[in-house]
């Protein structure tokens, strides 16, 4: 969620510590400003999406198109965005972010006009803005050479390839909503934040949309999820604590540091440092309240709070149906009755082992996830016109329902049917296609 005006940017600008000498944050200090920045409950119930694409030239579907190409398109045909920020993945993909908005119609009428003009201007120039949550054809290539993503894949690196993987072929749909009110009940921010922890799962079983890699089957319905769980564990695995501060002042400062920033030279760290260790022994420099808050933007949980919460678990979906896990999202987490609703139904999953990787690997197609999603499907079609939701957007809800969640299915159902139909793996452009359009309400 966009809260700065529009730009065009990589994903986090390179910022370089103060110049020596600045002032050493203390344990405690650090403890405080990251509770103070994760949730902010007296604030305005605003809401927002960011949509990654990845970005796909069908006559050469499997080379990876530079961001400053595409940049340039954009700026040629005028359709830059003028309210949402437009940023760039490490790998080539392009991410879109609403500002915070009042109304989930304001969130969605502002996205989809910046969104149609994008994608037509790309679309004159042979680009396509493929929505999967992992590319089914190319390799992983980082093609941003800015130092945060040098030192971020040579810090994931020594846990295998996950990280290239992560960095630059993963795209997806992740839903901005307001912390919660200070009071408690179905719209506390205690309870938001446990009940986006408990729908988490839910939401990667009915929206898994990235079951092929390098053109054959992984065994996953979500592999987007699959590689984001195999990576460092202390900055992806959710946070543990029914008080957000606490829960993620805890998990911040005992995350690893993927990066010591420097004004020359490269940004390594030693291995296995925590930024609670770095603030101990004061090696390899003195940490800072500026490296504290950079630190914040490499952890990567399934539910990051930033004032507000971010949902980070959605496969991309493809053209316009990003708009129905915006929808379904924002109405459970911010509509009271349905908070309930979805709370209930989520309950027995907290008993299921794994749950994360349970989801990403089976989608819907074990019965606990399937029972719990159908339900908060009903839960947010009640909802959604309680929001003022736009009467199409519920009709597309609706229909995802019916086509996916009611039958069981997932998006990556249809795309691994596809493959047993006897289409060739080697069929790049087609799968291209099949990840653009299929299973479209």
């Amino acid at each position: 969620m966009n809260a700065r005006p529009s730009s065009v940017t990589t994903d986090v600008p390179d910022v370089p510590p103060e110049p020596e000498p600045a002032r050493r944050i203390s344990e405690r200090e650090a403890e405080e400003f990251v509770a103070a920045h994760a949730v902010q409950p007296g604030a305005d119930p605003q809401l927002g999406v960011e949509l990654e694409w990845l970005l796909v030239d069908k006559r050469l579907p499997r080379e990876r198109i530079p961001f400053d190409t595409a940049k340039a398109v954009l700026t040629a045909a005028g359709a830059l965005p003028r309210c949402a920020a437009l940023t760039w993945e490490p790998g080539g993909a392009l991410e879109l972010s609403s500002r915070p908005a009042d109304t989930l119609g304001e969130a969605l009428a502002e996205m989809t006009t910046e969104l149609a003009a994008a994608r037509a201007a790309l679309g004159d120039a042979g680009i396509s803005l493929v929505g999967a949550g992992l590319d089914p054809v190319r390799p992983p290539h980082r093609l941003l050479d800015a130092p945060r993503y040098a030192a971020m894949e040579t810090f994931l690196d020594r846990r295998g390839d996950a990280g290239r993987w992560m960095m630059t072929g993963t795209a997806s749909v992740q839903v901005c909503v307001h912390s919660g009110h200070e009071r408690p009940g179905p719209l506390g921010f205690r309870e938001r934040w446990r009940l986006a922890h408990d729908l988490g799962p839910v939401l990667v079983a009915s929206f898994a949309n990235s079951p092929i890699a390098r053109g054959v089957p992984t065994g996953w319905r979500s592999t987007r999820q699959a590689v984001w769980s195999s990576l460092d564990p202390s900055r992806t695995r959710p946070p543990i604590g029914d008080d957000p501060r606490e829960a993620w002042a805890r998990y911040a400062l005992d995350a690893e540091v993927l990066a010591v920033r420097t004004t020359q030279g490269p940004w390594l760290v030693p291995e296995g440092l925590t930024f609670r260790d770095w603030i101990r022994t004061g090696q390899p420099r003195t940490p800072t309240a500026d490296d504290l808050a950079y630190h914040l933007t490499t952890l990567f949980p399934p539910v990051r709070p930033r004032g507000y919460l971010e949902l980070r678990m959605i496969d991309a979906q493809p053209g316009d149906r990003w708009t129905v896990p915006f929808a379904v999202a924002t109405a459970l987490l911010t509509d009271a009755r349905a908070a309930d609703r979805a709370a209930d139904a989520c309950e027995p999953l907290r008993r299921i082992p794994r749950v994360w990787q349970q989801a990403a690997r089976h989608g819907l197609s074990r019965p606990a996830f399937a029972a719990a999603a159908a339900t908060c499907f009903e839960a947010a079609l009640d909802a959604l016109p309680r929001l003022g939701a736009p009467p199409p957007v519920s009709a597309r809800v609706a229909q995802y329902a019916d086509r996916f969640v009611l039958r069981g299915l997932t998006p990556a159902d249809d795309h691994l049917a596809s493959l047993l139909d006897g289409r060739s793996a080697d069929d790049h452009a087609t799968l291209w296609t099949d990840f653009e359009t299929q299973g479209q309400p």
